[in-house]
């Protein structure tokens, strides 16, 4: 019975379709504010969840997998209210920075389960599309949790996260939260965002080397992107964007790449 076994289990490793990585420092777009054709020089694009990859680009599917994403916030109270974080009066908890996103509770093995098939499906859909990659926001709600969730919260939902991702052979990168890079949750690469501003690129770099994409935003970020792109220009993807990452059809549209 072993010989059978064997050759199965090696069937099944030749089947499995391997994750790819995004390029090494390519020219990377950050469209979440809607989608439109890239340059030519671009070799990778994120775009959120409910759009199309860009044909013949690494594509990165975005996913608010902490917090709900604008506009959805009805949807969940219909479909899965449990899941929406509130305090000790019921109210549901916002993030301050982005009021019409409120935190998803992520707090026990049984809601953090279901979130994870809510996740898994999204995933499933991002892999039928054609993305090659995930990257799932707000990692660092607990920091905005007002102390209803912990670190611990986030790291076993991340690891959770992962292995969604692998399972429909996404690769997937860590968000932000640079003091969770330490821990080696199974990202394959990481996407920081104003990482020179915070001075935090360096712990990427450590744990994730050259796979790591930078954004940096015009609003306070200019100067930063010209340290970065000194500092890291050719191994590392960094781009700069306006904070509200719109079309090039808006007069407040700003893309630069190194």
């Amino acid at each position: 019975m072993i010989a059978p076994l064997a050759s199965l289990l090696a069937a099944v490793a030749v089947t499995a379709a391997p994750i790819t990585l995004p390029p090494t420092a390519g020219v990377a777009d950050y469209q979440l504010g809607g989608a439109y054709p890239p340059a030519a020089n671009v070799q990778i694009v994120t775009r959120d969840r409910s759009a199309a990859p860009a044909p013949g680009r690494y594509s990165i599917c975005y996913v608010n997998s902490f917090q709900t994403q604008p506009g959805t916030l009805r949807w969940w109270k219909k479909k899965h209210p449990s899941l929406l974080l509130r305090d000790a009066k019921g109210r549901l908890v916002r993030d301050p920075g982005w009021r019409d996103e409120v935190l998803l509770d992520i707090r026990t093995a049984k809601k953090r389960a279901a979130l994870g098939a809510i996740n898994r499906a999204w995933f499933a859909q991002c892999a039928r599309k054609g993305y090659q990659a995930l990257e799932p926001d707000n990692l660092d709600s607990w920091t905005r949790s007002k102390g209803r969730l912990k670190k611990a919260h986030a790291v076993s939902f991340a690891k959770r996260l992962v292995r969604e991702a692998h399972g429909v052979n996404l690769a997937i990168a860590q968000k932000n939260a640079p003091q969770l890079s330490r821990l080696r949750l199974g990202f394959d690469f990481a996407v920081a965002e104003e990482c020179e501003v915070y001075r935090e690129c360096g712990t990427y770099r450590r744990y994730y080397g050259t796979r790591l994409i930078e954004i940096e935003y015009t609003d306070n970020g200019r100067s930063a992107f010209r340290r970065a792109c000194a500092a890291r220009g050719g191994s590392a993807s960094i781009l700069l964007r306006d904070r509200d990452v719109v079309r090039p059809s808006s007069r407040r549209y700003v893309f630069e790449a190194c």
